[in-house]
């Protein structure tokens, strides 16, 4: 079978054949692209279900396994085979072969770089041999060839900031002096000599003196996180080591760091910047470079690492609240294993308030371990019974079982199981009770009620009220699972009418809040007020919110978990930890007798763990083996076996195989070019790739402001009340694009031009945005052009640039560069009705739109295609952070397109189940277009540089922006526009 030529045809494009397309260029060379073997010829869904048998081998549930994945496998097929149709138009086409044919070279001659490097490419097989950028060769060739040890020893050989000097020492022997003077320092000196650190504040000196590593576990209260770190830097000035004493401190969280610090300094006696500074993400007030202390998040020491590996510039490193098990904590404990042998003047510290501080000891040589009892005041706890018993609450009755519950068979499996494992430990508690006739039948009769496990908001209410009505003044803190809670339960409180503004005052605390809207729960309110704080887990450890007095605990937090099995992550509801709930207690008591309600009875609290599962059991590691990669930390497995609670070794190898798909690592495990480039980046790879590509297509300040919130937090708040107006603000910074993506680039330009007309304020009171969090984004894009023009991929650190932005206002391509950070992140909209969008992806089958995308009741689609950031499972699987995209941008986005015969027809498939049937010449122009990208990217990842818009790069790339400018309405989508109640013909409402 064959196609003739079509019309117009100035390369003379051959005839199209089962396997292979070939043209006859004008310089007579050939081009041959093999398609994959097998593919577009699997069954549809469920065939082959009923044909043949199992292997004879397989029994039980691997039998059930069986034929689930060849159900699967079956699918996969059936979706390959259901393809849209696309076109590209005369003028388009014609466009971009010219624009090919434009081109003088088809590859650049590579240059030797110098011997020393050529010698190590040698070692390393002549594979980057084709590399002539002597300045990246060197670079890149340094971090692959290399080790750890040899990093630290050039670190350690290269000149130390820590050099004594008598001078200073004596400065800072008289600015202490003066200190001791101050009657604000002495009032303040007299607190601190209560806290019972104070009393071993020699022990701990002298343990510090004597050991390279020691361990302090110290209670909530007994001041270790505000005292320690100056013990050792007035002990270290009494000394006359001032000059050499740089002191820095890790806290988990940025509000930590900022509150710890100000505390600090005014302990001190004097303003932030001078002995005691702080360094979070894109905020700072540095202190000076000897005699201080600086607070900082945990991945702001892995940022030092990277420019100095062996912290020659710090004497002493604390790193708190290591009870968390974050994966940065973990990662850096791990690496200290490495370098505190190396550097024996370094002295670390490990804190926490509650820990296993033996196993942190036995993972050092037993080093030495000291505890530090707590001061706080007491706190009087009661748990869910009690709770119950003086609220009067019920919950509502357990649903019935449906009539037509086998259609939910699975549901159903899982509710019973749960139900199951509630009786198998409340019933032996209430005959306990029971028997002790401790509490009414009404409350006995509660706690049968399997729904007395889940959270009730509802009865959060009613605690808060009883404690409004019944207890003494003092702020109420509660702690709720997540920000979907907060924002239900604050509504529920202030629509209520029974917390009227003039008496109650009620904060909302998240991660997602900016800095200066965390640090209002700080504030006292006026006499007559009562504070309420509803706050995740972020209030649990390192602040103290002084007049908290009342703590309802829901005995509920949000762990974001990996799932190895399905590949995905999700983000539920869990119980707290044993070590949670104590921090959560200890809140009540730091500054007068307090009282805790746990939400959970003490049966349920005799089940709970002792201590968190850590962060890196739990998460995606990709970011975790880019930073050991660039810190040459050698082959990933070894490493992360060394880790003190070591990963799941799927994990891993997933992690290995996503970077592997981006390119970021080779299939001998080592860093490319781009992987070097990406681990640079403070970002996750994708969005990294992301913004490389925004500088490589001239389109930075929108991607720029894309991945900008895609890392930190979008600006988007919704006002309680207000949710429809917020939405259709929010929808018409979407200019029409079905993106969330395009509504946040939107929402910064806008904001940068009512900054230049002075209304900034104006803007964001009116399309409901956080000013803090727009002027942090902003920070950042001047961060990523500053990486970039380092990195030489930009003129200069100015984002704004004309030279970076002349496509910046081409939408379709910011989608496509879009789409080409986030590939293989794609889903498929099979349908749209009146609860919305009904959308697969390929892995999971059917899934939902986050009700926060402006694209969730979105009546119509261009595409059928849509890129998503994140896919989360909570309540269901939700795609957050969508962008519909064309089939060319797709292509764009998609690596390694391949031409396959289907049914006769011509098919351009991309990796996984997307393909598209469209003409053989368009098949064509478009693969070989495709392949001078991959050219064109390989090499400008390999020699970073600006690109030549007038040479063969610009070529290549307006023959791109050519392509993925087309409307869809030329590709051939105009009958196909996904809108109310129709269902595509590709698929069926059955699939």
């Amino acid at each position: 079978m064959s196609y003739r030529r079509g019309r117009g045809s100035r390369n003379g494009y051959g005839s199209y054949h089962r396997r292979d397309y070939s043209e006859d260029n004008r310089d007579g060379s050939s081009h041959e692209t093999q398609t994959r073997a097998g593919h577009g010829h699997g069954r549809g869904r469920g065939q082959g279900r009923g044909r043949g048998s199992h292997p004879p081998w397989l029994t039980g549930k691997e039998i059930g396994l069986y034929y689930k994945k060849k159900a699967q496998s079956s699918g996969n097929n059936s979706s390959r085979q259901a393809t849209h149709a696309i076109r590209l138009n005369r003028r388009t086409q014609q466009k971009i072969r010219d624009l090919l044919n434009s081109m003088k070279h088809n590859h650049p001659t590579p240059v030797s770089g110098s011997r020393m490097y050529e010698e190590i490419d040698k070692k390393l097989g002549d594979r980057y041999s084709h590399i002539n950028d002597s300045h990246f060769k060197k670079s890149f060739l340094e971090i692959i060839s290399g080790d750890i040890q040899q990093n630290l020893t050039k670190s350690i050989l290269a000149d130390s900031k820590l050099v004594q000097n008598d001078h200073w020492n004596k400065k800072l022997l008289e600015e202490n002096k003066r200190r001791l003077l101050l009657p604000s320092y002495q009032k303040m000196l007299k607190f601190r000599e209560e806290l019972p650190t104070f009393k071993v504040k020699h022990k701990i000196l002298d343990l510090v003196e004597k050991n390279q590593v020691i361990v302090i576990s110290g209670e909530t209260g007994c001041g270790k996180t505000t005292q320690v770190a100056q013990y050792i830097l007035d002990d270290q000035i009494e000394r006359g080591n001032g000059s050499v004493t740089k002191i820095i401190c890790t806290q988990p969280r940025r509000i930590s760091a900022i509150s710890v610090a100000e505390r600090v300094a005014a302990e001190r006696a004097e303003r932030l910047g001078q002995s005691v500074g702080f360094q979070i993400r894109l905020e700072k007030k540095l202190c000076r470079d000897h005699g201080s202390i600086l607070f900082c998040t945990t991945g702001m020491l892995l940022q030092f690492l990277h420019g100095n590996t062996a912290l020659t510039d710090w004497s002493h490193l604390i790193i708190d609240e290591i009870h968390e098990r974050s994966t940065e904590s973990d990662f850096i404990i791990t690496i200290l294993k490495q370098i505190i042998p190396r550097r024996p003047d370094l002295k670390v510290i490990l804190m926490s308030a509650t820990l296993n501080s033996e196993q942190f000891s036995r993972y050092y040589k037993n080093c030495p371990i000291i505890h530090i009892p707590g001061f706080t005041y007491p706190v009087q706890e009661y748990y869910l019974e009690d709770v119950l018993q003086i609220t009067r609450f019920r919950f509502p009755p357990p649903p019935e079982l449906p009539n037509n519950y086998r259609r939910h068979m699975k549901r159903f499996k899982n509710q019973q199981k749960k139900s199951d494992d509630f009786a198998d430990f409340i019933q032996p508690y209430i005959r306990q009770i029971e028997s002790e006739r401790k509490y009414p039948q009404y409350v006995i009769d509660q706690l049968r009620n399997p729904l007395s496990e889940d959270l009730s908001l509802e009865l959060v209410a009613e605690l808060v009220q009883f404690i409004c009505r019944n207890e003494e003044p003092g702020a109420i803190l509660i702690f709720l699972p997540g920000m979907v809670d907060i924002t239900k339960l604050t509504k529920m409180l202030l629509e209520s009418g029974e917390y009227p503004s003039s008496r109650y005052i009620v904060y909302p605390l998240h991660s997602r809040l900016p800095t200066v809207d965390q640090k209002i729960v700080f504030n006292k309110p006026p006499n007559g007020v009562r504070k309420i704080i509803i706050a995740t887990s972020i209030a649990e450890t390192s602040i103290t919110i002084e007049d908290v007095v009342y703590v309802i605990d829901s005995g509920k937090m949000k762990l974001s978990r990996f799932d190895t099995d399905n590949n995905i992550e999700t983000l539920l509801a869990e119980p707290v930890s044993l070590a949670n709930a104590k921090q959560r207690r200890g809140r009540a008591g730091r500054v007068q007798p307090g009282k805790c309600y746990h939400l959970y009875t003490r049966a349920r609290e005799m089940t709970l763990d002792q201590y968190p599962l850590p962060e890196m059991l739990r998460t995606r590691l990709d970011q975790v083996i880019l930073q050991a990669k660039i810190l040459q930390l050698g082959k990933i497995k070894p490493f992360l076996a060394s880790v003190i609670d070591p990963p799941n070794a799927k994990a891993v190898e997933l992690s290995l195989e996503l970077l592997t798909t981006l390119n970021a690592l080779d299939d001998e495990e080592q860093l490319t070019p781009l992987g070097y480039h990406l681990a640079k980046l403070p970002l996750d790879p994708r969005t990294g790739k992301m913004i490389i590509l925004g500088a490589i297509f001239s389109c930075v300040e929108p991607v720029f402001s894309i991945a900008a919130s895609l890392t930190y937090k979008d600006a988007f708040y919704c006002p309680l009340g207000k949710e429809a107006e917020a939405s259709k603000k929010k929808l018409e910074l979407g200019a029409g694009q079905f993106s969330d993506h395009i509504a946040l680039a939107e929402a910064l330009r806008r904001f940068e031009e009512a900054g230049r007309r002075g209304s900034p304020g104006f803007f964001c009171r009116e399309y409901f945005l956080s000013w803090n969090t727009l002027k942090l984004l902003m920070d950042m894009k001047s961060q990523f052009a500053k990486y970039l023009c380092e990195m030489n991929f930009l003129h200069s650190t100015n984002s704004n640039d004309d030279r970076s932005n002349r496509n910046s206002n081409n939408l379709a391509l910011v989608k496509a560069v879009v789409g080409a950070g986030l590939y293989p992140n794609v889903a498929i909209v099979k349908s749209v009705h009146r609860h919305g969008a009904k959308v697969l992806t390929p892995q999971d089958g059917k899934v939902k739109l986050h009700p926060s995308s402006i694209n969730e009741k979105c009546p119509s689609f261009p595409s059928p295609y849509l890129v998503y950031y994140t896919k989360q499972l909570s309540s269901a699987i939700y795609l957050h952070d969508t962008t519909s995209i064309s089939p060319m941008g797709l292509i764009f986005a998609g690596p390694d397109s391949k031409i396959e015969e289907q049914h006769g027809k011509c098919v351009l498939a991309l990796p996984g189940a997307l393909s598209f049937l469209c003409e053989p010449e368009t098949a064509y122009i478009i693969q070989k277009l495709r392949s001078k990208l991959e050219w064109l990217l390989g090499y400008k990842i390999n020699h970073p540089g600006t690109i030549k818009w007038d040479g063969d790069e610009g070529a290549v790339l307006k023959g791109m922006i050519e392509l993925v400018s087309q409307g869809d309405e030329e590709m051939g989508l105009e009958s196909r526009v996904y809108h109310m109640g129709f269902a595509n013909d590709t698929y069926s409402d059955s699939d």
